[in-house]
């Protein structure tokens, strides 16, 4: 292999489960498909565990591993950390590692609650003076006909923004018997089907759109209250694996199941989301739809490489949806791919991140969505959150902006 003349980014990556191995992958392929300034490196992987570390990080093509996350943050190899541990570890790593002058790429949501949202702000904000910069992975932003709905929105082919119409469905949970793990704890996790998935639809809104949420009404549902205690299964602890204990014990689940919210947004365009993890058949079914006074955006994650796009100005003889295969040069991200109709998978997400955020840091600017944007969708989900908890009372996200 020719040994590149690019300047090396060397990464220290924390967490080596589910969201640990995609981002690896993003790592391994990134400079590899597309021209990037800076060469990343895969310099060390970080776990609790030696024996699981040091396996995971031959298996996924990093140089090293550790046990210990603040031990990265001397070398002077490392430049950016990238955390995929649970949502409690979040802000005391990310902190640390701004401070000792690591860019930082942190997975959804960003923090278990505001405060600590709002302390990881005020560390991106310091360590951007130094140049050092910071980044939220939402990798549902990169996929290439969702990158194309924000384009066509922002070009005004739909018009007005009025409705927002989102759900993300999954079914692992359905079943009582599925285990307890930590996305079932409230103390790591945060939330549950709240802040797994509906923060990615509280975001896409955010991204499509352009346009923050004034407020919400939320009402959260814990359809299981106890879970049987779970084995361990090598390589599923991530939490989306696993097998009951034999014990028959059973544990409480402190997080909910699933989330329906109302919202305006600050223009005051209405939207609606659902979120949950006991929809029965939907194994991973993220669906937008964006409505406007000239058209509408249509996407469902299980077609990824289709927008659906609705122009209202045309002939009412011939309309109707048009079927956008977003698979060609012109469309983002592609051209660095295959040719068109030769489809891109749930991957890929991971592996745009990685390209988006080398750029913006070879660029001295700072990758979207960054630490700010972050910070809205976190307190979206705490008003979703207090408003489920009085009644569902309309809770304003703008009171967050003036407090």
């Amino acid at each position: 292999m020719a040994h590149s003349t690019r300047p090396p980014l060397g990464v220290a990556m924390i967490g080596h489960s589910f969201m640990g191995r995609a981002h690896s992958q993003a790592w391994r392929s990134a400079s590899r498909f597309f021209n990037l300034p800076l060469e990343p490196q895969m310099r060390v992987l970080v776990g609790r565990d030696a024996w699981k570390a040091r396996t995971a990080a031959s298996t996924l093509g990093w140089v090293e591993s550790c046990t210990d996350w603040r031990a990265v943050l001397d070398r002077e190899d490392v430049h950016l950390v990238d955390i995929c541990t649970p949502g409690d570890t979040h802000a005391e790593i990310a902190a640390a590692a701004l401070e000792a002058g690591k860019h930082v790429l942190v997975e959804k949501p960003m923090a278990n609650s505001v405060a600590e949202a709002e302390g990881m702000v005020a560390a991106a904000r310091q360590a951007r003076l130094g140049g050092i910069h910071a980044m939220v992975g939402f990798t549902y932003r990169r996929v290439p006909a969702l990158a194309l709905a924000r384009e066509l929105i922002a070009e005004g082919r739909i018009g007005e923004v009025r409705q927002v119409r989102a759900a993300y469905l999954q079914d692992w949970l359905a079943d009582a018997e599925v285990p307890l793990s930590w996305r079932l704890d409230k103390s790591r996790a945060g939330s549950g089907a709240l802040g797994d998935i509906g923060a990615h639809i509280v975001d896409l809104t955010y991204f499509l759109t352009g346009e923050q949420f004034a407020g919400v009404s939320g009402m959260l549902d814990t359809i299981v209250e106890e879970r049987p205690l779970a084995e361990a299964v090598p390589g599923h602890e991530g939490g989306l694996g696993g097998v009951a204990s034999k014990t028959g014990a059973l544990g409480a689940v402190t997080v909910d199941d699933a989330a329906l919210i109302t919202g305006r947004l600050t223009s005051g365009a209405s939207v609606i989301l659902e979120a949950s993890r006991f929809a029965w058949g939907r194994k991973n079914a993220l669906r937008i739809e964006v409505s406007g006074s000239a058209g509408a955006v249509s996407f469902d994650f299980e077609d990824m490489n289709v927008l659906q796009y609705y122009d209202a100005t045309g002939s009412s003889r011939t309309s109707g949806f048009t079927r956008i295969l977003a698979t060609e040069p012109e469309h983002p991200y592609v051209e660095s791919w295959w040719p068109p109709g030769h489809g891109l998978g749930y991957e890929h997400g991971f592996t745009h991140q990685v390209v988006d955020l080398v750029r913006g840091i070879a660029a001295g600017e700072d990758p979207t969505p960054s630490f700010e944007d972050g910070l809205h969708v976190q307190r979206v989900l705490d008003a979703i959150e207090r408003s489920s908890g009085a009644a569902n009372q309309w809770t304003s996200v703008l009171d967050y902006e003036r407090s």
